[in-house]
């Protein structure tokens, strides 16, 4: 078969895939079940979480600073994240199919690839946070104004958006002829170029080079920001002084930690220990578990934030009670 029509075939083929299939964790009804409420329940905790995060800094004018503002962002982006997942992966287990449309595929990649980097810009601009209060405090009104803030964020998002539309346009522009079952329960790059006979994406060295550098330059500017903000730390007179400088940071490397480690083993992981069943647990780690989680890392070290969480809650649950009583 000469080149041109072999192209052709491909093009076709790939034209003709209206759905793909994606990797069920299993094929047992009762454990399909299980599934469901396993992320049923990881995802209520990320709703609830990250909801009441939000809730508490919009309301709580104590909370009007950068770094709750910040802190807002991310868990925005950490709701659109496990939303754009887990509920899809629900309705398959309870339904008993694997099937997601192409335009559906398509959606997932993009808005994962845009919470996931826009996730990571902004926990670098959170550490830039911490550097400046912690090392230049007396200059932390001027260099993290309300303005400043503001397009910092606005940034973070722009780039998410940015590289998942030039990402997911280069992704889904290529011909699929290797069938349409993905090896993962949800749409992921790798998975979709597994199923792709071209190489073109390794032809579009620019984007690759952009990401790579914009991975490692965030992870270069964290790492520098918290070695400056571990000696100015240490050159503290006072124990209280450096009691809540870790305070402040612990919460903010504890988040880093988790989003780098789970996304980092789940991409580089040697091929010998690599399985199906292996990548979708690690998957679900670096998917699901980080949103869920964070809400409670940083309101168990923040006092005051979990101390307003407190009260709201209890405001809302006064409310509730008295309600019913008042109609009455």
């Amino acid at each position: 078969m000469t080149a041109p029509r072999a192209q052709e075939k491909q093009m076709s083929n790939s034209s003709s895939i209206t759905q793909l299939l994606l990797l069920p964790f299993t094929d047992t009804r009762e454990l399909q079940l299980l599934h469901f409420w396993l992320f049923l329940g990881i995802y209520l905790a990320a709703l609830l979480g990250n909801g009441l995060i939000i809730t508490t800094i919009a309301w709580d004018q104590h909370f009007h600073s950068p770094m709750y503002f910040f802190l807002l962002n991310l868990a925005l982006i950490d709701l659109g994240a496990i939303s754009t997942i887990l509920p899809k992966s629900m309705a398959n287990s309870v339904w008993d199919t694997k099937a997601i449309s192409y335009s559906g595929c398509a959606t997932q990649v993009f808005l994962l690839f845009f919470c996931a980097t826009a996730e990571y810009c902004l926990l670098t601009i959170m550490s830039y946070d911490h550097y400046v209060a912690i090392c230049k405090p007396l200059h932390y009104g001027t260099l993290l104004g309300s303005r400043a803030c503001v397009h910092m964020a606005a940034a973070a998002w722009a780039t998410g958006f940015l590289t998942a539309l030039l990402h997911t346009a280069n992704t889904f522009s290529l011909p699929l002829c290797k069938g349409n079952a993905l090896g993962q329960f949800f749409c992921e790059i790798p998975q979709i170029l597994k199923l792709s006979c071209s190489h073109s994406y390794l032809r579009a060295p620019g984007l690759l080079v952009v990401s790579a550098c914009l991975t490692f330059g965030c992870f270069v500017f964290i790492v520098m920001s918290y070695v400056q903000i571990l000696r100015a730390v240490l050159r503290m007179p006072s124990e209280q002084g450096r009691h809540k400088a870790f305070s402040t940071c612990l919460p903010h490397l504890a988040m880093v930690s988790l989003f780098l480690s789970t996304a980092l083993f789940a991409h580089l992981k040697p091929s010998s220990i690599s399985s199906p069943s292996l990548d979708m647990v690690v998957s679900v780690l670096y998917s699901g578990v980080p949103p869920a989680v964070n809400p409670l890392i940083y309101s168990m070290r923040k006092q005051e934030l979990k101390h307003s969480l407190w009260k709201l809650m209890a405001g809302l649950f006064s409310e509730a009670i008295n309600c019913p009583s008042s109609s009455a």
